[in-house]
């Protein structure tokens, strides 16, 4: 029965998640004016202390201290937000305007009314042992910070001062002793709100070191906590004990390191983002380990992709939260100063926290992306190739038998196209990842990053040009093996030239393991494939561009072997008895034979030794013929 009396509320936690929820990340103060005043009115209509019906105002009875309830404490609450809040807005609107200043100064002090009621209540709550000391010490740490606001806004700035350092030193006391991380960042969150105030505050009064907000907390808080807060250490040593309690039903966010430095989570939303993804990640290792025992590799790989569901979930709702963070800060950076809406501290850090957790989800999604390959390349052929399905000849069967020394276990033609589609995301995901402002700040990363942009692309050269080949397009094949080069002797060049690069591992790269030894055996398989390609390219046409091999006819040895040496007709036709006969010489005669006008039939001599047989020669002319040559047939 003592537990349904106590009453459990964290002022802290409800406002911070009611400012969030309801306007004020984007500084919208209308909104959740109008939103504290709803809640308002029905916590008065639970709690049955509704002023009357009609116009007739009736005041509520005061509320005995064995009656209270978590109602009351938050009615009290949301008043004081709702004149906050109107105040925040008279102020904003009435800069020029004396009247809507004054409104809203009187605004602020109904605000510091109900939240002297709140304060009121809680200490009788814990003085029945029905409210724990961490949530009194929220509620007048709530208290401190709106009284320190309204005297900053009267330009009081010692007494501000001392109440915001009062403050500051509760929330660190909390945050110190926190059993979560949730919480932790909570009260950081708060502290690091009101650290601007501080500052200004301690320049205002003249202070030397203005800028060292710890420094003054520790000066200033000392003297003026047991004036602000009776009964603090009492108070504070209760909440110890009651963390310690409550240590083991939450778990805390473990250290985030990037380049050897903790990265600071100072906002309660991206802890509970972040406390998912750590969760997420704890499952992803149990599963591996489980799913290492008693099985192949394909299905090892296999299994591990189905767990990176959850962790990519995860990553990809902690961008989403960061990236919120983000605008939210954009769009308040503008505010004039003392709204103090949420997100105006820590500007840095959010961006940073942001660019990180897009550099988680991006190395998370390359890494499942190479268990897809690497799985892909584990699992056996389940259809016959093209390639084997057309080399039934001799000439195909001579040269695979040339080439399956060197070449990877046979894989079905239709995973390299799969295989391209998964380097293309890979590539893209490097691409992204090399332009955020964490990389970008470290040159090491980025020299290993780029590294592995030129090794993916050679590897995704290498398969398109494997596709290529299986459609009988081995120009287009070698081109992308020459291309592969390139990019493995720019990943090469980039290892040369960073000395501090470990071309193993680096400690942002494990999800990418890179060695050089991996890209020697990539220079080894594109080179086997480029040979494998030329030796069936030749086989296939000849080595033309032309893709029809019926428009091949393969050449004779003769006619190949003649191209570089001179062929010997002559000889040739002499051994094959072919050659024509040598021409028979004509006797000399005393006088011209008389002109015949045809050729007996039966000595017909061949046309070809007529043109080779040399002319007679003339005979010497003498007597009545010299004289007569032209009658007897002379020319």
């Amino acid at each position: 029965m003592a537990d349904s009396t106590n009453v459990t509320l964290r002022v802290l936690l409800l406002a911070n998640q009611e400012r969030n929820a309801y306007g004020l990340r984007t500084n919208d103060l209308g909104r959740y004016r109008k939103h504290c005043a709803g809640k308002t009115h029905r916590l008065r209509q639970g709690l049955k202390l509704t002023h009357g019906k009609g116009k007739e105002f009736k005041k509520t009875p005061p509320v005995a201290p064995e009656n209270l309830k978590d109602g009351h404490l938050q009615l009290a609450l949301f008043e004081a937000e709702r004149a906050w809040a109107y105040s925040q807005e008279l102020a904003a609107q009435g800069e020029d305007d004396s009247t809507l200043r004054h409104r809203a100064t009187g605004r602020f002090r109904r605000a510091l009314h109900h939240a002297a009621e709140l304060q009121s209540h809680a200490q009788a709550l814990f003085d029945s042992k029905r409210l724990s000391g961490v949530s009194l010490l929220e509620i007048v740490a709530y208290a401190l910070i709106l009284n320190a606001r309204f005297l900053l806004r009267k330009d009081e700035f010692d007494p501000a001062l001392a109440r915001f350092c009062v403050a500051r030193s509760i929330l660190d006391d909390l945050a110190s002793s926190a059993s979560t991380s949730r919480d932790q960042a909570l009260y950081t969150f708060y502290a690091d709100e009101i650290s601007a105030e501080i500052r200004y505050s301690a320049h205002s009064l003249g202070r030397s070191k203005a800028y060292d907000v710890d420094g003054i907390v520790a000066d200033v808080s000392p003297k003026h906590r047991k004036i602000l807060v009776p009964n603090y250490e009492n108070i504070l040593i209760g909440t110890k004990e009651g963390n310690s309690s409550d240590q083991g039903e939450k778990k805390k966010l473990k250290e985030i390191i990037w380049e050897g430095e903790p990265v600071p989570i100072r906002n309660p939303e991206l802890v509970d983002v972040f406390l998912r993804v750590q969760e997420a990640e704890e499952n992803l290792v149990k599963a591996n380990k489980q799913g290492e025992k008693g099985k192949s590799k394909g299905k090892r790989e296999r299994g591990k992709i189905s767990s990176f569901d959850g962790v990519l979930l995860a990553l990809s709702e902690a961008e989403e939260v960061a990236r919120k963070l983000v605008e939210a800060q954009q769009l308040s950076g503008s505010s004039a100063a003392g709204t103090s809406a949420p997100g105006t501290a820590g500007v840095r850090d959010n961006h940073f926290i942001h660019a990180y957790a897009v550099y988680r989800l991006l190395s998370r999604r390359i890494e499942r992306d190479l268990l897809l390959i690497s799985s892909l390349l584990a699992s056996p052929a389940t259809a016959p190739s093209h390639q084997a399905a057309a080399g039934k000849g001799k000439d195909a069967q001579s040269s695979a038998s040339k080439t399956d020394k060197v070449a990877e276990p046979s894989l079905d033609n239709r995973t390299y196209p799969a295989l391209v589609k998964l380097l293309d995301t890979v590539l893209q995901s490097l691409e992204q990842m090399r332009s955020l402002s964490v990389v970008d700040e470290s040159a090491d990363l980025v020299s290993a990053i780029e590294t592995r942009i030129s090794f993916s692309k050679a590897r995704r050269c290498f398969y398109i040009a494997k596709t290529y080949s299986v459609l009988k397009k081995y120009g287009e094949s070698l081109a992308l093996d020459s291309r592969a080069h390139l990019y493995l002797r720019e990943a090469r060049s980039t290892i040369d030239t960073s000395p501090t690069l470990s071309a193993t591992d680096h400690a942002n790269l494990g999800f990418y393991p890179l060695s050089s030894e991996s890209i020697e055996q990539l220079e080894k398989d594109i080179a086997a494939d480029e040979l494998k390609f030329k030796d069936q390219w030749f086989t296939f046409n000849g080595g033309s561009v032309s893709t029809d091999p019926s428009a091949y006819k393969k050449p004779l040895f003769f006619d190949i072997a003649f191209n570089y040496a001179e062929l010997p007709m002559e000889r040739l036709l002499v051994r094959a008895g072919k050659a024509p006969p040598e021409p028979v010489p004509q006797p000399a005669q005393a006088a011209a034979p008389a002109p015949t006008f045809a050729a007996p039939a039966d000595k017909k001599v061949s046309k070809a030794a007529e043109e080779k047989a040399p002319p007679p020669s003339p005979a010497p002319a003498s007597g009545l013929s010299s004289l007569l040559g032209g009658w007897w047939g002379r020319k």
